[in-house]
């Protein structure tokens, strides 16, 4: 009897599971539907891309310096022992451009942004604001969902950018500083091995990075409950799991631009 009880809470917690994912499934699909029709809500898009974007811009462009700076020092330790030191900053921009500064970028607005999309529509969700919205004629998910999510589709690739460059001046500065090494001849070196077809899917994959989080955070705060403990908690599960969805789906993605892009796996 035991053993039987066991294998029904296992079973009790993969349908569970399965009907979370469901769930978060169907909210993130209703919300790419319903961002196709008006009311588009274009003046709260516009605020939500100030407060996801400018807002985290300083915290995107010290992380990607410090990644930069780091990076430099471990290539060069590496390379070094072949005796390739000219290619340090091929190695460094194309390891930021093509996974590192979209993986990082993506992680930090998950810990950030996804945190407070959480907490800020969970909390609305159990002091009644939501109810109050829909008693006022406005629809509370397009107005508190979708605007977030299309915002944060259009920020993440622009602060991605930001890491990639961020990333390459730091490489530069602890370049400078132990081989003086003028910025125009770092600048040819980084984009020698450099194409199209590594920086556009890398960065445009960065919308889906963007799109789990926001709709991850949203459903989270959504279904938030138990009052200022839930709020708590929503904002805690959604940096976890849009995390947890950004490491798997970049797997995925990286598979994908391999199989459209063959040169770049070359």
């Amino acid at each position: 009897m035991q053993q039987l009880s066991v294998v029904d809470r296992a079973g009790t917690g993969v349908l569970d599971l399965l009907a979370s994912v469901g769930a978060v499934a169907t909210f993130g699909v209703r919300a790419l539907l319903e961002s196709t029709r008006p009311p588009y809500e274009g003046r709260e898009v516009l605020k939500h891309i100030y407060q996801f974007g400018y807002r985290s811009a300083p915290l995107i462009l010290a992380a990607g310096f410090a990644i930069g700076v780091v990076l430099s020092m471990h290539t060069r330790a590496s390379l070094a022992r072949f005796g390739a030191e000219s290619l340090i900053p091929a190695g460094l921009a194309m390891a930021l451009i093509r996974e590192t500064g979209p993986l990082t970028a993506g992680l930090l607005v998950a810990g950030r942004v996804g945190a407070g999309i959480g907490a800020e529509i969970g909390a609305m969700k159990v002091s009644e604001q939501i109810d109050a919205l829909e008693a006022n004629a406005v629809d509370a998910f397009k107005y508190l969902a979708v605007t977030r999510i299309i915002a944060l589709m259009i920020v993440m690739p622009l602060l991605t950018i930001l890491m990639d460059f961020s990333g390459i001046v730091g490489g530069y500065v602890a370049e400078a500083a132990v081989s003086g090494m003028s910025w125009r001849v770092y600048l040819e070196r980084a984009f020698s091995y450099i194409t199209y077809s590594d920086i556009i899917p890398a960065t445009l994959k960065t919308v889906v990075f963007g799109y789990l989080i926001a709709a991850v955070s949203s459903y989270l705060g959504f279904t938030t409950s138990r009052g200022t403990e839930g709020v708590g908690e929503a904002s805690t599960r959604s940096v976890v799991l849009a995390s947890m969805l950004i490491i798997v789906s970049n797997v995925v993605l990286v598979k994908v631009i391999f199989f459209f892009y063959p040169a770049v796996s070359a």
